[in-house]
């Protein structure tokens, strides 16, 4: 049987209202354990699947921020006015204890910069599709391909940025 019980037998369940939407997967499906979409809203659903692949994004890239520094660390000097190299950050969050505050407004500043600036919402475009985004974010660079091609990899990063 399924999860939802007999609710999801209803072919007027709210359920089945945004069941072929991108992000629908196997093994669970259309999963809304809240019940944000009962109303139905398409335009709320839409902007909560853009929100979705927005954070995922912002996921992945920090998990990779959080491990590479176990491996890699840059050489020389990430302030060479207070002589702080980069061998003497630490690993996770406790590196913000040691960052100028410099440092971390240029990193508030670049991503308020991407935020407003670089990645526009256009309504007639697939949530996380972007115009001017290209492969990996890089602006103007390939595209993402086209129809099932398209959806398969929006929905491969959807999978994996709610595992991030």
């Amino acid at each position: 049987g399924s999860a939802w019980g007999d609710w999801a037998l209803y072919t007027d369940s709210p359920l089945r209202a945004f069941e072929s939407e991108l992000g629908v997967q196997a093994p669970v499906g259309y999963w809304d354990p809240l019940g944000l979409t009962k109303d139905g809203d398409a335009e709320a659903f839409r902007r909560r699947r853009v929100t979705e692949i927005k954070h995922g994004r912002v996921s992945m890239l920090a998990c990779l921020g959080y491990i590479t520094p176990e491996f890699v660390k840059f050489p020389g000097y990430c302030s060479p006015s207070t002589g702080l190299a980069f061998d003497d950050i630490p690993n996770g969050l406790s590196a913000l204890s040691k960052l100028p505050g410099a440092a971390i407004a240029q990193f508030v500043l670049f991503c308020g910069l991407i935020e407003k600036g670089l990645y526009e919402y256009d309504p007639a475009r697939a949530p996380g599709d972007y115009a001017n985004g290209g492969v990996l974010g890089v602006p103007n660079s390939s595209t993402l391909p086209a129809g099932e091609a398209k959806t398969r990899k929006l929905n491969a990063e959807l999978a994996n940025g709610r595992l991030a």
